[in-house]
This record gives C-alpha cells, structure tokens and sequence, in this order.
C-alpha cells in the first residue's frame, strides 16, 4: 500500500460556479475559435492554415464568418493552443482532441489565452513601448482589486491603482544606474496616458472574456474571477491519481502517475506493464509518447525506463522523430549505461532546448507557477537572452504558450518583459 500525503485543496471563493459550467462559459468564449482550428486541422483541406489569401477566403466562406472573424478565430486558437503549426501544416493540439470531453483542457486553454490577451488585443502603435510593458505589469493587480471586489470596481478606482502601480515600476526603473553617472528619472506619464492605457487593458481581458464592461466600472466574469483565484492561490488544473491504475488506458494511467514521487510511479509503472503484453505495451506507451500533451511525452518515456531491453529496439525505431528525438536519445543513452545527469550530453544543443521548452509546456499545462519559474535554471544558455533568441529559432509549436506563461510567472519585470517580447516575435513571425 502506497501512503501519500496531500494538501487540501482550497476551495474557490463563494459563488464560484462548477468547474462544469465554468468549462461551458470557455467553450462558448472559444466558440469560433474551435470551428477554425477544426477546419483548419480536419476539415475539407487538412492542415491547410487559414492565413494565405485563398484559405481565408475558403474558409469565411465554409465557415460563414468574416475574414477578420476567420483571423481573429485564428489567433485565438493558436493561443489557446487548440491548433499548432508545424513548418505550413496546421494540426490539432491536444486540447481540441480532447474538447468536447476534458474540462479541465478547456480550461487550461482558455487560460492560456487569458494570460496572452495583450497579445490578443494589440496596444495602440503610438504608445511606447515601455508604457505597454509596465502596464501589463500593473495589470495583476489591477486583476486582484477586482477579484477582491467581488462585484463591479468603478474606472476611476481601477485607474487611481493603475496609475500607483505604473508609478511604483517607474521608481523601481530608476534605482538601478546606468553607466558612471546616472540617467535623470523619467518622467512619469501623464493622467491621460494612464486612461488610455487603462482602456487597453480592459478592453483586451473583455475580448477574452475575463471582464465584462459597464458605464463607468469593470466586473470580471465567473471565468476571469476563477482565474484570477487560481493565479492568487497559483494553483494549476491537474488531473488527480486515481486510486488503481492497472486497468487504465497507457494516457489515464500516466496522468494517475503524475503526482506520485518516483518510486511509487515506478511501482504503478511496473504493475501496468505486467497486465499485458510488453509488445503492445510499449507501442501504446510510444503512441501516448506521440501525442500533443508534452506531460504525457515525459512520462512515457519514464515508463519505457521500467520496460528495459524489451523496449530498446522500438524506442531506436523513433529517434527520427523530431518530437520524440531527444527523449529517445536521453533514454538509449541511460540503457547503454550513463549516468542520468551526463546522458544531457548526448543531445545537441538545438535537441536540447527543443526539450526545454516542452518541458516548460508540460509544466505550463500541469505545473504550479513557481516551477515554471525555477525551470530557467534547466536551460543549457548561460543567460536569459541567448536562452530567447535559441528558443525562437527552434520553432517548437509550443513556444508561443510557454514564454506567455513564464511572463506571467516571473517576478522580475524585465525579465517578464523580455520574454513578452520574444513571444509577440513569434507570434507574429517577426525578428
């Protein structure tokens, strides 16, 4: 018998609807957004992106929407992670698979989008830069008076704290020195500047569905209310282990095995792999392994460790394949005998940052914020810069997500900043 010890969960404030209806309220938000990552990865074309000219057109025609629905339902399905890009073909993530069945992917997508909606929503050309970045920054708590509210917050209350907080940035900004003698202060941007700002930010977290605006005030929705407690409480959606595993499908087993610490897993691995066949086994592993959850990728991988020798040929058979590739080497290298902390230096320093960012989506999708965080420290780059600038050029379908989360994650505002940065780069194929 296997004792764990957990922690409660907390519970989510009073009024809180069921996870059920709140999943109901992100599917209807991602209406449109499924319909095109559906045609686009499924539907008359497969994997034709609706962005050329003749797919827009094909697709506002089948789908009977607009071309700038068609673009905007886009947008928003690649960062919901509901489609992913792979060179010109479009293919469903692994949350649109599992759409229609999994409340909590809904949820996670529609997250992944509520945490991107500066992106969603662009900031107007002519304000600064570095106006949007600290108003993004200032956004949280903005967030968390109107959580903490629990009702609608009056727009001049909301700018009042915006305008603290962008001036609290500005300070901080200004205590670092620059070169032998130090920079004046800049100077602090003026009311309108704030309510201008202010009206982006609303506007961008009701265009995801978080807020709803009235005359004069801000009240988030049951999605933004919920989600700003889950940031509050940094928590992350995860799926719970059951109490046995031995009859589950290889997927639902691993994710029964994800909150376990090693030995126990590996003792649930090994009471799986004896109730079947160890050819087959291992082929539903790899299948999993092949999937679009990056969680379930790692471990696969951690099962087939337990599977051994029977495992070797076909776990060979699959190192062509990009996605699969460096867990595959890390695996064969560990079989032939190397320690686990130097097998990292069998895979490339492109291999190895492809697995980094997956990890950071599988952390992203089923990890707690500080992990995020701390898995910085994991990367082969020796600063956070060259980590960035290797990050864009390996063009996992996931690295939009994970550098959208990681800005929400991280504490320092320049760093956040920058990593904002290179996720509008991406995102927007820019350099």
């Amino acid at each position: 018998m296997i004792t764990r010890r957990t922690r409660p969960a907390p519970r989510p404030p009073e009024g809180t609807p069921p996870r059920a209806e709140l999943a109901r309220q992100a599917r209807t938000a991602l209406a449109d957004a499924v319909r095109i990552a559906r045609w686009a990865a499924g539907g008359s074309r497969p994997g034709t992106p609706p962005l050329a000219a003749q797919a827009l057109e094909r697709a506002a025609s089948e789908l009977q929407l607009s071309p700038d629905q068609v673009r905007s339902g886009w947008d928003r399905a690649r960062l919901a992670g509901l489609v992913e890009l792979h060179g010109e073909t479009a293919r469903p993530g692994w949350r649109l698979r599992a759409w229609d069945r999994d409340d909590s992917a809904v949820l996670r997508g529609w997250v992944a989008l509520f945490d991107a909606w500066s992106l969603v929503h662009p900031a107007p050309q002519d304000i600064e830069s570095t106006a949007v970045a600290e108003a993004v920054e200032a956004v949280p708590q903005v967030l968390s008076l109107l959580q903490l509210s629990a009702g609608p917050v009056t727009v001049p209350a909301l700018l009042d704290l915006l305008g603290q907080r962008v001036a609290e940035l500005h300070e901080e900004r200004c205590e670092v020195p620059y070169g032998p003698q130090p920079l004046p202060a800049p100077a602090a941007h003026p009311e309108a500047l704030v309510a201008l700002l202010l009206d982006w930010a609303l506007e961008g977290l009701a265009a995801v569905g978080a807020l709803t605006l009235g005359s004069g005030h801000a009240t988030l929705t049951p999605l933004g209310n919920w989600a700003v407690w889950v940031k509050l409480e940094q928590i992350c959606v995860a799926a719970q282990s059951p109490a046995g595993n031995i009859e589950q499908a290889a997927a639902d087993m691993l994710l029964g095995c994800a909150r376990l610490t090693p030995g126990p897993a590996r003792a649930e691995y090994r009471a799986w792999l004896a109730a079947r066949p160890v050819g087959s086994a291992v082929a539903e592993l790899l299948a999993v392994a092949r999937g679009e959850d990056a969680l379930l990728r790692g471990l696969a991988f951690e099962a087939l460790r337990v599977v051994g020798a029977p495992a070797e040929p076909e776990v060979r058979s699959v190192v062509a394949d990009p996605s699969l590739r460096p867990y595959a080497l890390l695996w064969l290298a560990e079989y032939d005998g190397a320690d686990p902390e130097d097998a990292q230096e069998v895979l490339s320093r492109e291999e190895a940052t492809w697995l980094w960012v997956d990890t950071a989506a599988a952390v992203a999708d089923h990890g707690e914020t500080g992990l995020l965080v701390r898995h910085l420290d994991s990367a082969v780059q020796g600063t956070v810069p060259a980590l960035l600038d290797e990050v864009r050029a390996v063009g996992h379908p996931r690295t939009v997500q994970v550098l959208v989360a990681l800005a929400a994650a991280h504490p320092d505002p320049a760093l956040a900043k920058a990593v904002r940065k290179a996720a509008f780069q991406v995102h927007t194929g820019g350099a």
